[in-house]
Order: structure tokens, then sequence, then C-alpha cells
């Protein structure tokens, strides 16, 4: 499933992994530039103030 950053940039989500350490959820997801970033599961689908205005820091694309 493809995701839009809050700043513009088009992801994929790759999978949904657990961290070994804690065995909290982690989003693995590509750029466009076929980089891999992780994330804690709820910072990727946190929302953040943009001007005032709560926004999720990643939202699906449909």
């Amino acid at each position: 499933m493809q995701y839009r950053h809050y700043k513009g940039g088009l992801y994929d989500l790759v999978c949904v992994a657990t961290l070994e350490s804690d065995l909290s959820e982690m989003i693995v997801y590509r750029a466009a530039d076929g980089s891999i970033w992780t994330r804690p599961k709820d910072v990727f689908f946190q929302l953040v103030d943009v001007d005032g205005s709560l926004v999720p820091r990643f939202a699906p694309v449909a």
C-alpha cells in the first residue's frame, strides 16, 4: 500500500515487523529512491501539527 508523507513524499509500506528488544511493532517502508526506512507503528500513524491543524504523518493514497 502507498502512503503520502505530510511533507509530500510517497512511500510504499513494505511490512509490519517486530522489534526484537521490546517486541514493539515497526513499520518498514520504501521511499521512491529505493531507500528502506523503519518507524515505530504508533509514530508512523500518529497525527502531527501542521500550521495548527492535526494531519496524519502518513496518509494512505487511494
